[in-house]
């Protein structure tokens, strides 16, 4: 199967409000809301809270580059910064984007399930999700790091936006909140 722009986009255009609904379905049938929350204390959420919209600009101008401003070549030759470009730039860019929404999708209710039932594996699920995004924010930042390499237009502004995205979904989630959770 061939990987297109347009695959990537309708890809997009289907997961990405998709973690929304799953944000929102998540917390609208959580027991405890502030559960979610871990072991994060109140004061941290006040900063934590504009980070998520940070995270969300950052992942969205990453997304408008790559899918309305990069010329197809260019998505083509896509490469990781330590390898020369073999042509499958759109199948990494593809996964990436899959990595960071798929999981993303996931995460609230695997949460919900991991507070509502005693099961010693469900740390290890959450985790293992929130890991799978990171690793997917990273690709989209080797990716960014690689087009600026090459010298392709707002090459910068993907790293940009990749990081705006690392602070929530890496620092944020991954490693703060993971901490933090009582597991």
């Amino acid at each position: 199967m061939e990987i297109t722009r347009e695959f990537i986009l309708v890809a997009t255009l289907v997961l990405g409000p998709l973690v929304l609904v799953s944000y929102a379905y998540g917390i609208s049938h959580a027991e405890d809301r502030m559960a979610l929350w871990g072991g994060i204390p109140s004061s941290w959420q006040t900063y934590i809270v504009p980070f998520m919209f940070v995270a969300a600009a950052g992942y969205l101008m990453f997304w408008w580059i790559a899918l309305f401003q990069m010329e197809v070549s260019a998505l083509e030759a896509l490469r990781w910064p330590w390898g020369e470009s073999d042509g499958s730039g759109m199948n990494r860019l593809l996964l990436a984007f899959l990595l960071v929404l798929i999981p993303s999708a996931l995460w609230i209710e695997s949460t919900i399930f991991h507070l509502a039932n005693d099961y010693s594996w469900t740390p290890i699920l959450v985790i293992g999700i929130l890991f799978l995004v990171s690793v997917g924010n990273v690709m989209m930042g080797l990716l960014a790091y690689g087009a600026y390499q090459d010298g392709v237009n707002s090459s910068e502004l993907m790293i940009l936006g990749a990081a705006m995205l690392a602070v929530q979904c890496i620092v944020n989630d991954l490693v703060i909140w993971s901490i933090r959770f009582p597991w």
